[in-house]
């Protein structure tokens, strides 16, 4: 089971990993890769703001943006079934295939809230 961890304003996906019995914190939407590891939610919180302190100034030394772009595209691989549903469900509620998945993705968004541990 992963979760969502905020520290310092950024999100980061939390994860047990049994190979070394602790928790793996890695921040999403970043221009670049920062993880963090500990053996507690409280020690995630320290490691994540340190880990992420780091990526920060590397970028302000780089001069580049620590957010990556996000050009709102993005393929979707589906079985043919799966493809012919989706368009059978977003005709019979008058939406196109984009319009489906927003509305399905701002009707979900909320879904994520329970394991959602703002720091």
């Amino acid at each position: 089971m992963k979760n969502i961890l905020t520290v310092g304003g950024y999100k980061a996906v939390v994860a047990f990993d049994p190979e070394t019995g602790l928790f793996r914190g890695e921040f999403l939407g970043l221009n670049g890769g920062a993880d963090f590891y500990a053996d507690s939610v409280e020690g995630l919180k320290t490691e994540g703001e340190a880990s992420l302190k780091v990526f920060l100034e590397m970028c302000k030394e780089k001069g580049i943006s620590p957010k990556r772009p996000y050009s709102g595209k993005f393929q979707v691989r589906l079985s043919p079934q799966e493809h012919a549903r989706a368009v059978e469900l977003a005709a019979s509620r008058g939406l196109s295939l984009n319009q489906l998945i927003s509305e399905s993705l701002r009707t979900n968004e909320g879904a994520s809230s329970p394991s959602t541990h703002p720091a």
